[in-house]
């Protein structure tokens, strides 16, 4: 899997740094997920939700990394923590978001400032072009082309109104993807554990962006997987990025209060 395979080669590469590391704070808004590591590094992800509130269950968890139990635990018992919650797995991502942050800005990765993917396809011909997720921005611009644009979404109603003709249900990705010259997918697909399927669908000759503050992590995975660029989130503002999320902020709050984009080549 994409997550596990990053996991190990941070861990064969940056065990030292690793095995210091905590986490120092945690945010979990409705919409992202914000932390603050021990070295200073912050790291943000899509909150994943159930859609299931105020509900009494059985089996009670007051262990690590539950609430007021995540604060002061190292970031390598988080990653290898056994058991699955959805607390984990948006803070697996936003954490190794975090740990990435400084790998990236000092590694020998090809990184184009303030520059958002879908600006640097070049999409002078028609072509197909699937998104994964309700990327509302990139449907309003890609809607206006002669391109033929799909869609893939678990809701409909994530779409406005006038968005949903191009609407299919993500379930059929395997029929969608392999006609795709473009495939753009949202780093949401690293939080849900849903991109190992999406990119084992994708046919020669596609390019493949992830992109979204979820998709913030080291690249060489996803690379090695037929990725060709990353559109990925540089914190600015680390003091207005918890309040942010705490108040209810969304991806594109980020970009106008505490974040800027990058973009990272598989050059």
């Amino acid at each position: 899997m994409i997550l596990q395979k990053t996991l190990e080669l941070l861990k064969s590469k940056y065990s030292t740094h690793m095995e210091k590391l905590f986490i120092s704070d945690v945010v979990m808004g409705m919409h992202l997920t914000a932390v603050k590591l021990s070295d200073g590094s912050y790291g943000v992800a899509s909150t994943l939700q159930d859609g299931v509130y105020h509900t009494e269950r059985k089996n009670r968890d007051f262990g690590p990394f539950t609430p007021m139990q995540i604060n002061g635990q190292k970031v390598t018992d988080l990653f290898e923590a056994s058991k699955k919650t959805k607390i984990t797995d948006t803070l697996k991502i936003a954490v190794l978001n975090a740990v990435s942050t400084k790998i990236i800005a000092n590694g020998n990765y090809r990184v184009i400032e303030n520059a958002d993917p879908i600006d640097l396809l070049d999409l002078s011909q028609p072509q197909t072009i699937t998104i994964v997720g309700a990327f509302r921005s990139y449907i309003e611009k890609l809607s206006g082309s002669d391109n033929r644009l799909i869609v893939l979404e678990l809701n409909e109603n994530a779409l406005h109104e006038e968005h949903k003709k191009y609407y299919v249900q993500a379930s059929e990705y395997h029929k969608v993807i392999p006609e795709s010259d473009v495939l753009i997918i949202t780093g949401l697909t690293l939080v849900n554990n849903t991109i190992d399927d999406l990119l084992s669908s994708v046919p020669e000759n596609c390019r493949v962006v992830v992109a979204g503050p979820s998709g913030s992590m080291i690249p060489d995975i996803l690379f090695q997987h037929g990725v060709h660029m990353i559109g990925a989130t540089r914190i600015t503002k680390p003091p207005e990025l918890f309040d942010l999320v705490a108040q209810g902020g969304s991806g594109y709050h980020l970009f106008r209060y505490c974040a800027e984009k990058i973009c990272i080549h598989n050059a």
